[in-house]
């Protein structure tokens, strides 16, 4: 059996780019599963975990924030707001995070500081959650 060509894209770097499996995103309208052959779609990407299976080995876990998936003939290509390995992560500092982003919300002064720091708090906490 042939493999799916999959790349995973951020603006900062290139996370993976090779044959896989399949491929588990996390789609605004629901968790997709991509295998090879899969019919060409382009979807937005909620916060989540993409779920990279090879044919020997480990799952690989990214955690993705925000994006677009397409599939066509040529493969799958995640072009993804924020990317970040969950082996990269680090429990204790992402707690940190978290709770210096939690006091951001608290001293707010107006409503839009307010949104941005909810907004990041909440990305934390997905972050989190993904662990």
């Amino acid at each position: 059996m042939s493999g799916l060509h999959f790349e995973l894209v951020s603006p900062v770097r290139l996370l993976f780019s090779g044959e896989v499996a399949s491929v588990q995103l996390p789609g605004t309208e629901g968790d997709m599963g991509i295998f090879p052959g899969h019919a060409p779609v382009l979807s937005t990407l909620r916060p989540g975990v993409v779920v990279i299976s090879r044919e020997q080995g480990a799952a690989e876990k990214i955690f993705v924030r925000g994006g677009f998936a397409e599939v066509n003939p040529a493969g799958l290509t995640v072009l993804a707001e924020t990317a970040i390995p969950l082996a990269e992560l680090d429990a204790a500092a992402l707690a940190g995070q978290v709770k210096d982003a939690e006091e951001d919300v608290a001293d707010a002064k107006d409503a839009e500081t307010r949104r941005r720091a909810s907004e990041n708090l909440e990305h934390l906490k997905d972050l989190q959650r993904s662990m």
